[in-house]
């Protein structure tokens, strides 16, 4: 049977507890309460995928960042699910008690384990949010699985070719080895915008899993679907992302025309979601408000 999770049960939790209590399989009939949060871990041949569960109404699938797991929405998920949305978000393999080989790991490989969380959580048919990393997989499960996907959000996305030096920020900041300072420096430069709080990403970094995760974003190439979408895309912007200045705002609406709306969220990096999760989530429920069944 899934299990009820509290909210204030994060990545304090032992993984071995954690797992002991999973479920595996698709969910069991359960009736919460309309927001309740719950974990669910499916099971896919000799792939685990670890599910957070809040909500009911159409399926939306949040996908976390680079080096990052799916805990990092809880603000988010909560004000979704408040929306009317069932709200899922599967952990990256490594991540949680997500499991399964990493070996030759793929953008086609997520997008395969995100394409099971819906089929088994969603009704087969889900609205998938990439936050910058995550949004490779989104792109990728919406060109691989197109029947499963309603539209897809891209929420600070970076530039289609990186600006010369951010990857750097990254790289300090997710790296538990430099001093503190130095690691809020590169916060402050690379995902935070001037008077938003970045200590709590000195937390909730997977660096071990850093090289497995960058080799897995390069295949596909981006050229194979950068420039291609069979859904909608609500292309979200950081106001203040260095990872996508100003010059590249419409540089996806530019190649895929009326399947792009643009959105720019003031007072926000690259960060974005836990630097203004309030507006995130209205951006998103407004633009699914427009979208077809």
């Amino acid at each position: 049977m899934p299990f009820d999770l509290p909210a204030s049960c994060r990545r304090r939790t032992a993984l071995g507890a954690l797992a002991g209590a999973f479920a595996v399989g698709a969910c069991a009939p359960f009736a919460p309460a309309p927001t309740a949060r719950r974990r669910v871990l499916l099971s896919e041949g000799a792939v685990r995928i670890d599910v957070i569960v809040e909500g009911q109404g159409p399926a939306l699938v949040l996908l976390p960042s680079s080096q990052r797991d799916s805990e990092d929405f809880d603000d988010l998920a909560e004000r979704l699910a408040a929306f009317g949305f069932r709200v899922l978000r599967p952990q990256p393999r490594g991540m949680g008690a997500s499991a399964g080989p990493m070996n030759d790991l793929t953008l086609h490989v997520l997008a395969g384990d995100v394409a099971t969380t819906v089929r088994q959580l969603g009704g087969g048919r889900a609205v998938l949010v990439g936050h910058a990393y995550g949004h490779f997989v989104a792109r990728v499960a919406d060109l691989d699985h197109p029947g499963l996907v309603r539209g897809v959000v891209v929420a600070a996305g970076a530039a289609r070719t990186f600006p010369p030096g951010v990857p750097r920020s990254l790289a300090v900041a997710s790296d538990p080895a430099q001093a503190r300072d130095t690691r809020l420096r590169g916060l402050r430069e690379g995902f935070f915008a001037p008077g938003n709080d970045p200590t709590p990403w000195l937390e909730g970094w997977h660096p071990a899993l850093r090289e497995v995760y960058s080799r897995a974003g390069r295949t596909p190439a981006k050229e194979v679907w950068w420039p291609v979408s069979n859904a909608p895309i609500l292309d979200l912007q950081g106001a203040e992302d260095p990872w996508r200045p100003p010059a590249t705002r419409n540089e996806l609406k530019d190649v895929l025309g009326d399947k792009v709306q643009v959105k720019i969220v003031p007072r926000a990096s690259h960060a974005l979601i836990p630097e203004q999760p309030a507006a995130v989530a209205q951006a998103i429920a407004d633009w699914i408000g427009t979208l077809p069944p």
